[in-house]
């Protein structure tokens, strides 16, 4: 079965000088790896896995509890939570990227069992 990789830009919500205005981020599922699960990469040795469900339902109305949370933000943004013992990175994304990138997984992922 294919993964589907998918590279966007986010913008990290910050109050910092430093932290640059968009940032490159990798979106992946690997079905064989956990058909359930995707991925999140931002800058650094940042990453995330939880639930593609979470994701869709976090693209309609705000979704999540304990390490990952996402919620809509207006008509065409997305905002993901990510919480971890460093702290919480706040990153916004074009909704439309995170809704292309999840009906590729149902693509890729609409075989027998799954």
């Amino acid at each position: 079965m294919s993964v589907v990789e998918q590279y966007a830009r986010a913008h990290v919500v910050t109050d910092s000088p430093e932290t640059p205005d968009a940032v490159p981020v990798v979106l992946r599922y690997d079905p064989d790896a956990d058909p359930r699960s995707v991925r999140i990469g931002l800058p650094g040795p940042h990453e995330w896995a939880f639930s593609r469900d979470l994701l869709e339902q976090g693209l309609n109305a705000p979704a999540g509890t304990g390490e990952v949370r996402i919620w809509p933000c207006g008509r065409v943004q997305a905002v993901m939570e990510f919480h971890s013992p460093q702290g919480v990175e706040v990153v916004q994304f074009e909704s439309k990227a995170l809704m292309r990138f999840l009906r590729r997984t149902y693509t890729v992922g609409a075989g027998p069992g799954r």
